[in-house]
């Protein structure tokens, strides 16, 4: 009898890595899709299922915004009873989401092994919740895949060196995959941009969000900006914004133009054709480096380092430092083929799913 794999996702980033490990896994097993709405809004989730070709979702939880608490707790509930219902030979996680730690949790609690894609990535800031959910997870999983040789490091240096295996990064697979379709679909004119002439940003961190402070910093440095700045605005974001009365500013700035949320394939399209990216997610810097557009990231630290240490990604603190001074240096910049794997981590993460349960 086939096994069976529960995979669980519910945030933008993993809908975009589920696509191309699905397609190869599902040669071998039977996946069972839980999509927990962590996202919630359409351009967000939903239309991902349609234009990455993923097969519908078997369990839809709706679990939807919350409290990390509340929403971690809300998923561990459900994600327990989907796999109470399916016993499944195991479940398999993606980064560091919510989603990711409490399907890890209900799993291992189960006795049900855990397969962790984007294994060891570290910002070393136990603040963000990101980091909490990377390494918890990590410490509960029975496979584990790094993207990179670094991420391989830092398990080794938690002592985590069994069932580590240094894949690449199955979103290079999903950019190399996609990039042409995006490109029969979308074009910029729909934006109303020219290639080259415009920064795209996006803000959602909480971080960044949830300080005021901070998020001030970061509006007050974009209305200094000289160049035009597409900005497509997360739910969140826009939510705060309009609390601290910082939203209609935004909206009424002559170079800022404010978008809906886009779909994976128009934000590929934005991000090919920007003449540089300013950004807080962790995905949207390393679709910058694998299209060769120079990325600012208003974090004080990364989990991709490797980005940075080639020149293509440049850390701003908004609150401390000025963006359109940054903007304007040149800074050398390198390009290091298959830093992120050869386009084909999916076909290794499945082959050594396969060898895991050959060896019972």
């Amino acid at each position: 009898m086939m096994k069976k794999i529960v995979t669980i996702v519910g945030a933008r980033p993993q809908f975009i890595k589920v696509a191309p490990v699905s397609r190869v896994l599902r040669h071998y097993y039977r996946e069972v899709l839980v999509n927990t709405g962590q996202h919630y809004d359409y351009k967000m989730a939903g239309v991902f299922f349609e234009e990455l070709n993923i097969p519908k979702p078997d369990y839809d939880l709706g679990v939807g915004s919350a409290s990390h608490g509340k929403q971690t707790g809300d998923m561990l509930i459900k994600i327990e009873q989907v796999l109470l219902n399916e016993k499944p030979d195991a479940v398999l996680v993606y980064g560091d989401t919510n989603s990711t730690l409490a399907g890890a949790l209900a799993a291992s609690k189960l006795h049900i092994p855990v397969f962790h894609i984007e294994a060891g990535l570290r910002s070393f800031d136990k603040k963000m919740p990101e980091e909490i959910n990377r390494i918890l997870t990590d410490n509960v999983s029975s496979l584990l895949f790094p993207p990179t040789k670094v991420a391989v490091d830092n398990l080794k240096n938690e002592n985590i060196t069994e069932n580590v295996h240094l894949v690449g990064d199955v979103m290079y697979d999903a950019v190399l995959y996609n990039l042409e379709i995006a490109e029969s679909k979308y074009n910029l004119k729909q934006f109303g941009v020219e290639p080259k002439t415009y920064y795209l940003g996006t803000i959602h961190r909480a971080e960044n969000t949830d300080d005021h402070n901070r998020l001030t910093a970061i509006v007050e440095s974009l209305l200094r900006l000289k160049n035009q700045v597409i900005l497509p605005l997360h739910p969140r974001t826009h939510k705060i914004l309009k609390e601290i009365n910082l939203y209609d500013r935004v909206y009424s700035a002559e170079h800022i133009k404010l978008i809906e949320p886009v779909s994976y394939l128009e934000m590929l399209i934005l991000e090919k054709y920007a003449k540089g990216i300013i950004t807080d997610s962790g995905g949207v810097q390393k679709e910058a480096y694998f299209l060769k557009v120079p990325c600012y990231t208003l974090r004080d630290q990364t989990e991709w380092v490797e980005t940075i240490e080639c020149g293509w990604n440049i850390l701003v603190n908004p609150i401390k430092q000025n963006l359109s001074e940054i903007l304007n240096q040149n800074y050398e910049r390198c390009y290091i083929d298959e830093l992120y794997g050869d386009g084909k981590a999916s076909e290794k993460i499945v082959n050594h799913i396969n060898e895991f349960f050959k060896r019972g």
